[in-house]
């Protein structure tokens, strides 16, 4: 099976089901300050799984990219990728526990499906705790689909529970299933969620049944909802029996263009195996980023940094394989030619793509000669040490600020027969991996976003603030991504220069004098041509659903969004400018903070 076939059948199945099919969104998440990348496919779903009217209504399905790098050390094993797809479905208060594992039964073991063996698979459940009673009814509902007793494990809160993120909100006990690979058990121990590569979990279902008050009890909820993913490219491995998902029909023909490039063949040499699965992985990954409408650009901080990473990485493999140039664009065409037809923006934005790879790869190539540079530099202090040996937070330094790989430090240092500290250097990095990965990793296994009071306000400013801009600077302003935590937002938008002192003051007044006429903020769902034939505000190459909502504020602004939204805008507060600077080329950034403001009234969005 390929991955274009599994996405196709999945789709196809929970259409059969009364799901609707919905677009997946960006990579790059609006209004969500606890990731940098939408990290699951559930993600863009929190509003309506929080308790939001989905205007495509409450069955849902789609496919989703999405990007983890908090075990990018770890990529190029079997399982281990920062790009991925994740296929889901939903139940927003319709069906609960029984459709939905007798949807995941169906869809797997029916030839007319997936066809696979249910002696082949294997599922845990919640095990219970103190407040909580253990997930008898999902085990009782595999076991009417002929899944034995001794197949189901109860496991704890860490392996089958999912949520809240915060002190208080929706959870629930998930049920995971696994494939097994037919291995030897690793031990008498040995189950599903061993990490020992026997079961692999392919599918995981998600029961929102409580809510977590304030004094930590558990309390079940009218509206009950279910979240499923399964990730596609390890499915199509289990499925094809293949041991890594880099045997899947994605990955071949990148490894292909690999091994042309380099002259080496897959399979001859671990180590130039690892380097050929990094590089693939790295470059199927940049392409997605930089393909994404929100498309952020290599950079110091944030997203763009971990672009910038997961770019120098795949160079700094290149050059172990011999690959001296910039190389990056070859690879990336075999992705956009792959996925084009899944995800039409690649195709839109392959120029842009091979640009800002090129740009990327230059840079660095310089970036390891200034490293050379500033060896040498250090080379007469270096050599004064009687051990010989060049200090961990030395080598760091050459690779954190100048981008110099380590094992080059070590060249350079056997050179001039030195040495250098590994662990001190394995202890400066894990110390940045600690601070990188709480920024991307995020609060997914799941926490429900940020849809406080406060959060709300800014929310809608960012409608105000985009039509004060159009108003100011002209009709080629649009939205190229924003950010909103409980203390400020940020809104990045498209205009080719600074703004003068007079036109952001002159925005804020407008943004200000709209929040004092006190206009009314209405909601209706709309199919999304007419909502765009009506003057409502898109974002430029978002993939939106048939159904959308269209938020109107009084005679000002008109624009399709998601929500949540304040009910009138005298709710919001004071408006103000704090900042305004580059973002990227040709991409200005506002930050704003609002002060004061009318409390919001209860409503399902703002609960």
């Amino acid at each position: 099976m390929t991955v274009n076939e599994l996405r196709s059948k999945y789709i196809e199945f929970f259409k059969s089901k009364g799901h609707v099919e919905i677009g997946g969104k960006s990579l790059l998440p609006n209004n969500d300050p606890t990731v940098l990348f939408t990290t699951a496919g559930m993600q863009p779903l929190v509003p309506y799984l929080a308790g939001e009217n989905h205007p495509s209504g409450t069955r849902l399905t789609d496919y989703q990219k999405c990007v983890r790098t908090g075990d990018i050390d770890s990529v190029g094993d079997p399982a281990h990728l920062t790009f991925f797809e994740m296929l889901g479905n939903w139940s927003l208060g319709d069906y609960f526990k029984k459709e939905s594992i007798g949807f995941s039964f169906e869809f797997l073991t029916d030839k007319k499906w997936l066809g696979i063996s249910p002696d082949k698979l294997s599922v845990t459940v919640f095990a219970g705790e103190e407040g909580i009673p253990r997930d008898d009814e999902a085990a009782a509902i595999w076991e009417s689909h002929g899944i034995p007793r001794e197949r189901i494990h109860f496991l704890p809160r860490e392996d089958n529970w999912w949520g809240p993120a915060g002190a208080t909100g929706p959870c629930g006990p998930d049920t995971e299933i696994f494939f097994d690979t037919g291995k030897e058990k690793c031990g008498p121990d040995c189950r599903p969620g061993c990490h020992c590569g026997k079961y692999v979990e392919i599918w995981n279902n998600v029961f929102m049944q409580y809510n977590k008050n304030a004094e930590g009890q558990f309390i079940p909820l009218a509206r009950k909802c279910v979240d499923t993913g399964m990730g596609v490219e390890r499915t199509v491995a289990m499925l094809n029996g293949q041991k890594s998902v880099y045997e899947t029909d994605v990955f071949v023909p990148i490894i292909k263009c690999i091994e042309e490039l380099t002259g080496k063949k897959y399979g001859d040499n671990e180590t130039d195996d690892m380097s050929m699965r990094i590089i693939a992985d790295h470059a199927r990954t940049a392409t997605f980023i930089l393909g994404d409408p929100q498309a952020v650009t290599p950079a110091r901080t944030g997203a763009g940094y971990i672009l910038r990473r997961i770019i120098r990485r795949a160079v700094r493999h290149g050059r172990k394989l011999g690959l001296e140039g910039s190389f990056l664009a070859k690879p990336a065409a075999i992705v956009i030619d792959e996925y084009k037809h899944a995800y039409p923006e690649l195709a839109e934005h392959t120029d842009f793509i091979y640009d800002q790879l090129a740009q990327e790869e230059s840079k660095f190539l310089k970036t390891l000669k200034q490293g050379e540079a500033e060896f040498e530099k250090l080379l007469p202090n270096l050599l004064k040490n009687p051990k010989k040996v060049i200090p961990g937070r030395v080598a760091f330094r050459l690779y954190d600020t100048f981008g110099y790989p380590i094992e080059l430090t070590e060249e350079l240092g056997q050179e001039n027969g030195m040495t250098v500290d590994i662990e001190g250097f394995n202890a400066e990095e894990k110390k940045h991996q600690e601070e990188s990965r709480s920024l991307s990793a995020g609060a997914f296994k799941g926490g429900l976003a940020d849809h406080s009071e406060i959060t709300t306000k800014y929310h809608t400013a960012t409608h105000l603030l985009q039509q004060a801009l159009v108003n100011v600077l002209g009709a080629h302003v649009a939205q190229k991504g924003s950010n909103i935590t409980a203390e400020r937002m940020r809104f990045d938008f498209t205009h080719p220069q600074a703004m003068t002192k007079e036109e952001i003051q002159k925005v804020e007044d407008i943004v200000n004098e709209q929040i004092q006429r006190d206009l009314p903020v209405t909601m209706e769902v709309m199919d999304i041509e007419d909502a765009k034939k009506s003057g409502a505000r898109a974002l430029f190459g978002e993939k939106y659903d048939k159904q959308v909502k269209v938020y109107t504020i009084g005679d000002f602004s008109k624009e399709v969004c998601g929500g949540p939204h304040v009910q009138h805008t005298a709710q919001i507060g004071h408006f103000h400018i704090v900042k305004e600077q580059s973002s990227s080329a040709g991409v200005r950034r506002i930050r704003a903070v609002i002060e004061g403001g009318l409390p919001l009234e209860p409503s399902p969005e703002n609960k």
